[in-house]
């Protein structure tokens, strides 16, 4: 088949998730309509209307702007059908009951497209039987595709075939879901639950089982189960709440209605914790109504207490002694678990063995290979590693021994022993499942490598798992220069990427010296310069602690000097003559977005989040920020009617000032971080592909530097009303003195000073004023209780 377009999309069913499977359709500018019941009362899209209000509301936000919610068309199934001929894909998520989906596939059937992809969001059900309900000539274009909650955020997107499904439709949705919708897909066995609920809701369970063995309370257990384990620092009762006691409890049944002991050797484990049940007939399911395994009141977290059934004081925490043995090397780290006196260190060591044995049983009934197992406990579960990953990290026949001695001990959740291929053959000669070559399928007794789709051509890094030796982009192309701060290097000889490697990317001397080297590289031999570094971090800013021996030493004339070259840096990338783009991943603050903003062009995945933060230690910022904010106002100012410069500079002026970061790079743009002609790219290992590619286009369409121009500033007038603005605030009790007199200095330099409004000037003479409201700010006292208290412990201080 042609390349799948998706011109439209419709999801069926308003619920939880369908809704925001709506909302993360928006944000990458997929036009949907979402569908439901027709109201009983009132305008019969009154079901759907309440749903996209409500995701207005939710956290963490399903939309990258609110304002997008309206862009969610509105129908009900009575009314207008008809609008799912002009869909390429009808997304199904209405509520996990057989019989009902059944029946709305009956309904929808005879307005379904030719050649429109139908799939149904489902956590567990079969999607074969499923499919019963559909015509003949529709089977062939219907599967499973199964969003992690909440869907926007969770990088895990299932597709599950049947027998009828054809493989062409499936590498269409694959392509479309992993590049557009910027997810992680992994195809699935038509099996209960699938993969990651199969083998996370089993760990769950095991999890509670061992709880109730070992007489652990949920915080402790959360502890022990969160960051200090590789997991998502929710934990395991935390994750269950956010989930829904509910969603568990539905996945929960399904397994036990769907299996038996015959067919699964842990069923005696899947019977629903009597502590669930008990929260279930409260009606306490979780976040969705505030108290589950934790309620919080205030500001205080409580837990809930099984023998009372009521909450009680929580936030203990682990013993101190098990986080230091979680931080040891894998195989010593598994060994002092086995071997721990205490029950917090038994339960950790049950629980591991308890996933290693669950995996291992079941990876030929469940994926194609135990890859997929990883990626789905990664990318479902927030786990660092999947248990094969850590098994064979912490070498794998050692482990395997251990676990099995533990089964035959009668220790294992049930007796049914590790599969023969664990211990010999393929699997026992290459050390574990994940080789170069591929990882184990047991089903054909092959390592099966990565699938081969022209999608995953954009993804130079994708991610890959322990034993697969994939290419690292830390020592991968060619090295042009490198040291403790920056890599300089290529993978085309056409394009030079700049990548930082300092403690968060912050950005010191070297780092400066190190983007100036890779600019007049660039300019001298090559197409462009990217920026780009290959984790969740672009740069969170300038190195405040690099900076303090100067300023010890020479006072605030010494950080005046290092803030200027700072500055000539940032006006060297912009008006380079080559392309400079920045690749933006996660954090770009203070200093990061900064560089960023002086780029000639940005890339951005959706999760960036882009500001100037230096007020929150008690700075204003220094390389350019403020510059670049007078500079758009002006510019914006020019293409309007407008005269006044002042309401051109007041979302500028109040996101520098109030420290606001852009939730998502939707949110960023709206904040003028972002321009709309950046590019905002869905899946994060596109970034460098989209980025390479931006500049050798801007390159061969003949890019040239920006003129430097002159631009006209608010002036005195200008500082005036801002200041007006600002004592109100003060007087009112709703900012500090510090932060009147921080805010102060920025509309001072917003506005260009103590001149005449219309006043044209240059990016240097206001450069100039930032550098001079930055080190008047480094000698006050407030000032350096801020910058001190940030870098002690990591959290603002207002005073």
């Amino acid at each position: 088949m042609s390349r799948f377009q998706v011109r439209k999309v419709a999801v069926l069913g308003a619920g939880v998730m369908g809704a925001q499977i709506a909302a993360h359709l928006v944000n990458v500018k997929v036009p949907v309509v979402l569908f439901d019941l027709p109201a009983k009362e009132g305008p019969k899209n009154g079901i759907v209307s309440k749903a996209i209000d409500n995701l207005k509301k939710l956290k963490p936000a399903p939309l990258g702007v609110v304002e997008d919610a309206a862009l969610i068309g509105q129908a009900n199934y009575e009314e207008h059908l008809e609008q799912l001929r002009d869909c390429d894909l009808i997304i199904e998520a209405i509520a996990e009951r057989m019989d009902w989906k059944l029946d709305l596939y009956t309904k929808i059937a005879p307005y379904i497209g030719a050649h429109t992809i139908v799939a149904s969001n489902t956590s567990g059900l079969s999607i074969t039987k499923l499919s019963e309900a559909l015509p003949q000539d529709i089977k062939p274009r219907f599967c499973g595709i199964h969003f992690f909650n909440p869907p926007r955020y969770m990088a895990l997107v299932e597709l599950i075939n049947t027998p009828t499904t054809e493989g062409a439709y499936l590498d269409a949705l694959e392509g479309f879901v992993t590049s557009t919708l910027g997810k992680g897909v992994v195809r699935a066995k038509d099996s209960p639950n699938f993969i990651a609920n199969r083998v996370g809701i089993a760990g769950m369970l095991a999890t509670m089982k061992e709880v109730e063995n070992f007489g652990l309370s949920y915080d402790v257990v959360d502890d022990l189960t969160g960051k200090k384990l590789g997991r998502a620092s929710s934990g395991t009762f935390r994750t269950a709440d956010v989930v829904g006691l509910d969603t568990m409890g539905h996945v929960i049944k399904t397994l036990q209605d769907t299996l038996s002991l015959e067919t699964d050797p842990f069923y005696e484990s899947f019977a629903t914790p009597t502590v669930l049940k008990t929260l279930l007939e409260m009606g306490n399911l979780g976040q969705k109504t505030k108290a589950g395994f934790f309620k919080k009141v205030g500001r205080e977290v409580l837990r809930f207490d099984a023998a009372s059934k009521d909450y009680v004081a929580g936030g203990q925490k682990a013993d101190e002694v098990y986080a230091r043995m979680l931080k040891k090397p894998a195989a010593e780290r598994m060994k002092l678990l086995r071997n721990a006196e205490g029950k917090q260190g038994q339960f950790l060591w049950a629980i591991l063995r308890n996933s290693f044995h669950y995996a291992a049983i079941h990876l030929a009934s469940i994926a194609d290979n135990a890859r997929d197992v990883d990626f789905c406990m990664r990318w479902g579960f927030g786990m660092k590693q999947g248990p094969f990953e850590l098994w064979q990290e912490a070498g794998w026949l050692e482990v395997a021994k251990m676990v099995q001695e533990d089964i035959d001990a009668g220790k294992a959740l049930c007796k049914a022993p590790l599969p023969e291929w664990v211990f010999k053959g393929p699997v026992a000669d290459a050390g574990g499942v994940h080789t170069p070559a591929g990882s184990w399928n047991p089903s054909t007794g092959t390592f099966v490598p990565v699938r081969q789709l022209p999608v995953y051509q954009r993804q130079h890094f994708p991610e890959s798992v322990l034993g697969a030796k994939a290419p690292q982009a830390e020592t991968a192309g060619k090295t042009l220069f490198e040291d403790e701060s920056i890599r300089l290097w290529t993978l085309d000889d056409q394009v030079v990427i700049a990548s930082i490697k300092t403690k968060m990317h912050a950005i010191g001397g070297g780092v400066i010296e190190g983007l100036l080297q890779a600019q007049a590289l660039a300019e001298k031999d090559y197409q462009g310069l990217v920026i780009w570094s290959p984790d969740e971090m672009f740069s969170a800013g300038a190195d405040l602690q690099s900076m303090l021996p100067a300023f010890m030493m020479g006072g605030a004339k010494a950080i005046d000097g290092a803030e200027a070259e700072l500055q000539k840096a940032m006006l060297k990338l912009r008006y380079s003559n080559v392309p400079v783009i920045s690749a933006i991943r996660g954090l770009a603050l203070g200093g990061g977005c900064e560089l960023a903003i002086y780029s000639s062009r940005r890339v951005a995945a959706m999760e960036s989040y882009i500001g100037l933060v230096e007020v929150g230690v008690g700075l204003v910022p220094g390389a350019g920020g403020l510059t670049y904010i007078a500079r758009r106002a002006a510019e914006n100012i020019a293409s309007s009617t407008g005269k006044d410069l002042v309401p051109f500079l007041t979302e500028g002026f109040t996101a520098a000032a109030m420290a606001k970061v852009g939730t998502s790079a939707l949110d960023s743009r709206k904040l003028g971080y972002l321009l709309d002609s950046d590019i905002v790219v869905p899946h994060k290992d596109e970034l460098l592909f989209v980025a390479i590619n931006e500049a050798k286009s801007m390159y061969a369409a003949g890019y040239r530097a920006p003129h430097k121009r002159q631009f006209a500033v608010a002036g005195r007038s200008g500082i005036a009303t801002i200041k007006g603005s600002l004592v109100n605030m003060r007087d009112g009790g709703f900012i500090s003195a510090h932060d009147f007199h921080i805010a102060s200095l920025i509309a001072e330099v917003v506005c260009g000073g103590n001149v005449d409004a219309g006043t044209l000037v240059t990016e240097e003479y206001l450069m100039a004023l930032e550098r001079k409201a930055f080190t008047s700010l480094l000698t006050h006292p407030k000032t350096q209780e801020r910058i001190m208290g940030m870098m002690s412990t990591g959290k603002p201080v207002r005073n």
